[in-house]
């Protein structure tokens, strides 16, 4: 189990990495002002959640990075006992965009619902980014368990 999670986990981080090329070429086509992972650092830390903070770059990336290397874990425990197709990949990563998205975010009054977002090109940029994330940890995770003798 704890190669299990391992495997999951650093497939995570590399998923949250081509997902992060996504995110990042959503904000220099000006289809999604300013990264979602640091909005969600600057609102967790002490002080107004819309202003700057010192040192939320670092932790705002930290936070990506451990946000979906835990999400990779999950994944690699459910899909122990069954490959894990791109199909299923995407859909995980869906299901992580709309739960955050239309869920978490907005309830903690960080960001608004993507169903109501008023920036509409965060919401596109995000669900592809999450669509991208999903894929890549359905393909790191299946190479890796390929390297272990698995699947």
């Amino acid at each position: 189990m704890i190669s299990t999670l391992a495997r999951g986990a650093a497939s995570g981080a590399l998923a949250t990495a081509a997902m992060s090329g996504v995110m990042l070429a959503g904000q220099k086509t000006g289809l999604m002002p300013g990264q979602p992972p640091k909005h969600i650092v600057r609102a967790l830390l002490p002080g107004h959640k819309r202003r700057p903070k010192a040192g939320e770059r670092p932790l705002a990336v930290l936070a990506h990075l451990g946000f979906g290397a835990t999400a990779g874990a999950v994944f690699g425990l459910l899909t122990r006992r069954v490959p894990a197709r791109l199909p299923l990949g995407v859909a995980y990563g869906l299901l992580i965009w709309a739960g955050s998205y239309q869920g978490w975010l907005p309830a903690l009054n960080i960001l608004p619902p993507a169903s109501r977002d008023p920036r509409p090109g965060r919401p596109l940029v995000m669900a592809a980014a999450h669509a991208v994330y999903g894929a890549a940890l359905a393909a790191a995770l299946r190479r890796s368990a390929r390297g272990a003798g698995r699947r």
